[in-house]
């Protein structure tokens, strides 16, 4: 029985590793699309279609492995409602970062398409949005768990 559990856990940690390194890797992809110049990758004034492209893929990388390293906390898929509603977030914030921050491509932004895609302020307030959605859905996913036992008192 004890090797059963030392199994469980070693592949709960393993997953909860490659959530977080996943996690990691997608905020220097995130951190490369928003801010070029850390790594020497800065070759224009503006904000482009690969710059943007290039920090919604890192943002959709930390959305999974967020996902996948708290996915630990569920035994036997048993989540919670919280848990249930903070995933949904957090895809429905990724979407609205994402059809911000290609407004122009999709044809609905202040430029149409083709001309250079312009990444103006209402677009930089839609991904603020959706950043701000997911945040909200983690927080709802890490809520901690009540026992069965926590019944109010009569």
């Amino acid at each position: 029985m004890s090797v059963v559990v030392e199994v469980r856990s070693q592949n709960g940690s393993r997953r909860e590793g490659v959530g977080l390194g996943l996690a990691i890797f997608g905020f220097v992809l995130f951190l490369m699309g928003v801010e070029p110049g850390i790594f020497n990758l800065d070759r224009s004034p503006v904000v482009g279609f690969v710059q943007i492209a290039v920090f919604l893929i890192g943002l959709a990388v930390i959305c999974v492995g967020g996902y996948i390293s708290f996915s630990i906390q569920w035994t036997a898929g048993e989540r919670s409602l919280a848990a249930d509603i903070g995933l949904r977030l957090v895809s429905t914030g990724y979407v609205i970062a994402f059809v911000s921050g290609l407004a122009d491509v999709f044809g609905f932004g202040t430029q149409p398409f083709p001309m250079v895609p312009y990444f103006g302020p209402l677009q930089a307030a839609g991904v603020v949005v959706g950043e701000v959605v997911i945040a909200i859905g983690f927080l709802l996913v890490i809520l901690p768990k009540k026992s069965p036992d926590s019944h109010m008192e009569e």
